[in-house]
């Protein structure tokens, strides 16, 4: 296995420069590349990364404005605990994406162990939490719609739409779980 570890490649002691004259009578300023693993698009502080971000952040909002918008969704847990996942996914996604706007701009690399290990944390909760209220909430769906047959009586049409946009936010953030995930398991 191809592995590059810190005692055959040091990263952080970076040889100095004396300005003193090299081989050839010039100067020996070259500065010696670091040796990093490539940043995979998706991880934390790439444009990948932040992509997935906005489009966890746009969905769960988008699920959030819709179910909040009927008049009758505090009266049926699963939507309320809807409500509650799309919004902790909302807040910690935005603050995901300019955590990452922030290292794109300064060219920061976030594949510090324990700033990567926070992520996979918060973004297993939030994913799994979001998947629950989205299963929980499919199944009222179908009750009320299949079962039932009480869809003219209730927003069923809107009830499937915000489900359907929390199953995308799940979807989109699963990805980020699970490469945040893998390079801590590959570290």
């Amino acid at each position: 296995m191809n592995l590059s570890h810190a005692s055959v490649h040091p990263v952080e002691d970076l040889p100095t420069t004396d300005g003193g004259v090299g081989i050839g009578g010039g100067n020996n300023n070259n500065e010696v590349p670091r040796v990093r693993m490539k940043d995979i698009q998706g991880m934390p502080g790439t444009a990948g990364g932040l992509a997935l971000r906005i489009c966890q952040f746009v969905s769960a909002v988008m699920g959030l404005c819709i179910m909040a918008t009927t008049s009758d969704f505090p009266s049926v847990t699963a939507f309320c605990y809807l409500v509650a996942a799309t919004g902790l996914q909302s807040v910690w996604s935005m603050s995901q994406a300019i955590i990452d706007i922030y290292a794109l701009l300064v060219r920061r690399s976030l594949q510090n162990y324990r700033v990567v290990s926070l992520f996979a944390i918060g973004d297993g909760i939030t994913s799994t939490l979001t998947f629950a209220a989205a299963c929980a909430s499919a199944g009222i769906t179908v009750l009320i719609d299949n079962d039932l047959n009480s869809c003219a009586h209730n927003h069923c049409s809107q009830f499937e739409t915000a489900t359907a946009m929390a199953f995308i936010s799940w979807f989109t953030s699963l990805p980020s779980f699970l490469l945040n995930f893998w390079s801590l398991a590959s570290r």
